[in-house]
């Protein structure tokens, strides 16, 4: 009935559809959720747009990327400058001249530059661990207040027990430049993920509330070849062992006030705050509506990391050394599988920015729909 089944509605499944439907192929879009756009999804509360899992914010400094993802979306200003929350002390981010500032109370580079390198002598040879890694790129200060407590949070393990390889260089800027991404391109859809995500499907047969691994047998007699975007050891169901994630709790609440925070995204560094950051959403778009008027409510969400288990939503790939050799195992068996494609974050078991996920999912249409 259909050349592609694709399982899975974010970026990589839709981009690989509207490629493939622009070619000629007759495809078929299924996803689990109730809703297109996987974790890029956003949805309306009191006309904001909320970025339900979690913020995504897009840069990218390729340019084919950037000129195939304006044919379906228009894009904002926004620029990523997110602050950190140590106690009550608020932190500029990335760290730059106002965090050195604060931090230290110096005034020019060169004085920053010499507290970080005085700092740094603490760690004698090749880091053996995170701690070690972070301190010997930025000093101890910046490390306690600004990395320590939040790291530890998000892995939900002690820096000192974490590999150095995850934090092998950190953005240390001695101008004040607290553009976060620094990439040529950024900015958030206008209308919102879901919008550009329905316009990337437009006139393209979807599915939705449709489990392809609870009836897998079906589905791929109804196509001749499958792009699978999902876990990629649940595919094969777990036969090797599981893939370790991790995963985020959201606790979002509407308030009924114009403004909570004053910027979209403020990290919280200590390790007694059990959240790790708070999104306001509406800054996203500078608290405006499509008509340029104030939100008069604002809504903002808690993210809690936690250690991922069955039927938890996977978030985070833990490239450790053993999760990789268990992929690689996995990746055999995905080699062998004719008729699939594997793709995406869930599908390659891999950290993809989203600007990364179009431009694989571009490459593999190049490679694979003549």
């Amino acid at each position: 009935m259909y050349d592609y089944l694709i399982v899975g509605s974010g970026l990589y499944g839709s981009i690989f559809a509207r490629e493939a439907t622009n070619k000629g192929y007759k495809c078929l879009v299924i996803d689990k959720r109730d809703n297109v756009g996987g974790n890029i999804y956003t949805e309306k509360v009191e006309g904001i747009n909320v970025h339900k899992y979690g913020a995504h914010i897009f840069h990218t400094n390729n340019q084919k990327v950037w000129g195939y993802i304006i044919q379906f979306a228009t894009f904002n200003r926004f620029t990523n400058s997110p602050v950190a929350n140590y106690k009550g002390e608020l932190y500029s981010l990335p760290f730059n001249m106002y965090t050195f500032n604060k931090m230290w109370g110096v005034v020019t580079p060169e004085e920053a530059l010499e507290k970080i390198e005085e700092q740094k002598q603490e760690v004698k040879g090749e880091p053996k661990n995170l701690e070690e890694q972070a301190i010997s790129l930025v000093g101890r200060d910046i490390y306690e207040k600004l990395i320590k407590g939040y790291t530890e949070k998000q892995w939900g393990r002690d820096c000192k027990n974490l590999p150095a390889f995850i934090i092998k260089r950190l953005p240390v800027r001695l101008t004040f430049d607290n553009n976060y991404f620094n990439a040529l391109y950024q900015g958030i859809p206008v209308g919102g993920y879901t919008k550009m995500i329905e316009n990337i499907l437009d006139g393209i047969e979807v599915k939705l509330g449709e489990d392809y691994l609870e009836d897998k047998a079906k589905w791929d007699g109804m196509a001749k070849k499958v792009v699978y975007t999902g876990p990629i050891d649940a595919y094969f169901n777990y036969s090797l062992g599981y893939l370790e994630y991790r995963s985020v709790r959201f606790e979002t609440e509407v308030l009924d006030k114009p403004n909570f925070q004053g910027n979209a995204a403020v990290n919280y560094t200590d390790r007694e705050t059990p959240w790790t950051r708070i999104i306001e959403h509406k800054w996203f778009e500078f608290g405006k509506d499509e008509n340029g008027s104030d939100f008069p409510k604002t809504v903002i969400s808690r993210e809690y990391s936690s250690e991922w288990k069955p039927g938890d939503e996977p978030y985070y790939p833990v490239n450790d050394e053993k999760n990789g050799a268990l992929y690689k195992k996995y990746k055999e068996l995905a080699d062998k599988e004719e008729n699939v494609i594997f793709g995406g974050r869930l599908g390659e078991y891999k950290y993809y920015d989203m600007d990364a996920v179009i431009a694989s999912v571009l490459d593999k249409c190049e490679a694979e729909l003549k």
